[in-house]
């Protein structure tokens, strides 16, 4: 990390910069935007922490690099906004940028520091959309996404918000589950569901989603994904579904069907 070389100034890049915050998707290459992908092949710098950059490595050959770890969010906007004024710098974030992710940050500070610095979001698959394809139809319909993480939510709205999604029966996608430092949360945010949905519910449970081999599948049940504690983790995306969904049995692997209602108007 730290300050990098400016880029000699050729006819393009003597124009006004830009700045790209990329929703990078799931964590390969092929699930990239067609746009993300040509937007990350032509910056002149490419910002984000390391498992990111990571995941993009084979679309990095001549841009100029800017690593930082997971906890130096507003550091790496700052010098995102700061390179983008003369250069077009792409600022990557995991899912979608919107997300729990880098979006908020980077245009926060633009606006804080009132920089004249032209910014795109361009969107990315959602853990959430990642982890519904690989199990199913799970999330058809109205849904909600709840950050287990306190460390910038406290944890008592993140248990109203929990409480009110689960009493109006909302598909709730869990994001951050488990870390090192949070080993109860995922716990504790199930037993308030419980008090709502009945244990029969659906739940999915993907690791790694769409991150080829790495990827691992768990369907099971609101009563019985407790049983599976020690298995969640920070790559973990857990979606529990409705009191109308249902498992299949499918030949190639358990599915999630959360039914939409066509079903009370059509016959199929």
């Amino acid at each position: 990390m730290g300050e990098l070389p400016l880029p000699s100034q050729n006819n393009n890049q003597s124009k006004k910069g830009k700045l790209y915050i990329v929703g990078i998707g799931p964590g390969s290459v092929e699930q990239l935007t067609v746009h993300a992908k040509n937007v990350i092949e032509n910056a002149d710098y490419i910002l984000g922490n390391d498992t990111y950059l990571d995941q993009i490595e084979s679309l990095i050959t001549h841009q100029n690099v800017y690593r930082s770890s997971m906890g130096q969010e507003v550091d790496r906007a700052k010098e995102a906004v700061k390179m983008a004024e003369n250069h077009v710098a792409v600022m990557v974030s995991g899912g979608d940028a919107n997300v729990y992710g880098m979006a908020g940050i980077v245009i926060e500070v633009a606006e804080r520091n009132n920089l004249d610095v032209d910014i795109e979001v361009v969107p990315g698959v959602t853990a959430m959309l990642a982890s519904a394809s690989v199990l199913g139809a799970p999330v058809v319909t109205d849904a909600a996404t709840i950050s287990l993480s306190d460390l910038l939510t406290p944890w008592d709205v993140i248990e109203k918000r929990l409480s009110f999604a689960s009493q109006a029966d909302f598909i709730i996608s869990l994001y951050n589950p488990k870390s090192r430092q949070r080993t109860s949360n995922f716990e504790r945010a199930i037993e308030i569901i419980q008090k709502y949905k009945p244990a029969h519910v659906p739940v999915g449970l993907v690791k790694n989603a769409l991150r080829g081999d790495e990827q691992e599948i768990i369907v099971t049940t609101l009563g019985d994904v407790l049983n599976y504690n020690d298995w969640v983790d920070m790559r973990t995306a857990i979606i529990i579904c409705n009191v109308d969904s249902r498992i299949w049995k499918s030949p190639h692997g358990d599915k999630i069907i959360t039914p939409r209602g066509y079903q009370k108007k059509y016959e199929y």
